[in-house]
C-alpha cells in the first residue's frame, strides 16, 4: 500500500468524543473511541507512524475569569488535565483493538504516563507505537492546537491531519450557510486574509514559518483518514 504521508500528527478535539445519553451529552462515548481507535489501526496496519493530540473540551473548557472566579493560568492547568484524561481513553481503546501506545505528559505524572522527551517519541514512532501527546504544551494561555503543530514539527511529522465534524474548509460555515462552499486546497496566506479559523493563530503561524501541510477532514466518516494518508482528495490541505 503506498502512503503519500509516512508521519502524521492526527488533532482532535476533546468535543469529538462526546456523546449523548438520554438527551443529555456524556464527556466520553466509548463507540466513538472505538472507531476512532480502528480508524488509526487500519492507518499503523499500512505502515504510516502516528501521533495524537487531543482537546480536553469535553471536560473542562477554559472559560471567562470573570464568569468563573477562576484565573486564566489555573483555569488552563486543569483544561491540560482533561485532555490526559481524554488521552487515556484513547489508549485504552486502541490496545483493546491491538495496538501498541505510549502516553507522554508535558507536566509530569510518572504513575500514569511518560514525561514528554522528544527523542523518546521519535523512538516509539519509529517502532510503530501510536504516541498520544497529553497535557498541551504544558504552559498555560496555549491551545491545544498550538500543541498540536509544536509536537509535529518537533517529531518532524509530514503532514498535521485536523480531524473534525466537517469535511473540509468552506467559504462560510455549512451548519449555518447552505450555499457555503469547500476549498479542495488553500495557502496560509489567503486562510489568514479571508479570515477562515483553522487553528488559533499561534498554532497557524508555527505551522506556516516551518511549511507544514494542515489538512483538515472528516473524522467522523469511516476510512477518511487512511484515504487521507494515501494522498486521495479528501477535506482541505493548506500549504
Amino acid at each position: 500500500m503506498t502512503l503519500k504521508y509516512k508521519r502524521i500528527l492526527l488533532k482532535l478535539s476533546g468535543e469529538a468524543l462526546m456523546g449523548k445519553s438520554n438527551d443529555a451529552y456524556e464527556p466520553l462515548d466509548t463507540s466513538i473511541i472505538s472507531r476512532y481507535a480502528q480508524d488509526i489501526k487500519v492507518v499503523v496496519d499500512a505502515g504510516a507512524e502516528v501521533a495524537v493530540v487531543i482537546g480536553g473540551g469535553n471536560i473542562y473548557r477554559g472559560m471567562n475569569e470573570a464568569e468563573t472566579g477562576i484565573e486564566r493560568a489555573h483555569g488552563d492547568y486543569m483544561g491540560m488535565l482533561a485532555t490526559v484524561i481524554n488521552g487515556m481513553a484513547l489508549q485504552a481503546g486502541l490496545e483493546k483493538a491491538g495496538v501498541y501506545t505510549r502516553l507522554q505528559s508535558a507536566i509530569k505524572m510518572e504513575q500514569i504516563a511518560e514525561p514528554y522527551i522528544r527523542r523518546r517519541a521519535m523512538r516509539h514512532l519509529e517502532k510503530r507505537r501510536v504516541v498520544i501527546f497529553g497535557a498541551g504544551t504544558g504552559n498555560p494561555y496555549f491551545t491545544t492546537d498550538t500543541a498540536g503543530s509544536l509536537r509535529a514539527i518537533e517529531i518532524k511529522a509530514d503532514v498535521i491531519l485536523k480531524g473534525t465534524r466537517v469535511d473540509g474548509i468552506y467559504t462560510a460555515d455549512p451548519e449555518k450557510d447552505p450555499a457555503a462552499t469547500r476549498y479542495e486546497t488553500i495557502s496560509y496566506n489567503e486562510c489568514i486574509q479571508k479570515s477562515l479559523k483553522v487553528m488559533d493563530m499561534t498554532a497557524f503561524t508555527l505551522c506556516m514559518e516551518n511549511k507544514l501541510p494542515i489538512i483538515v477532514f472528516d473524522m467522523n466518516k469511516p476510512g477518511n483518514l487512511l484515504r487521507v494518508v494515501q494522498g486521495e482528495n479528501v477535506g482541505t490541505i493548506v500549504s
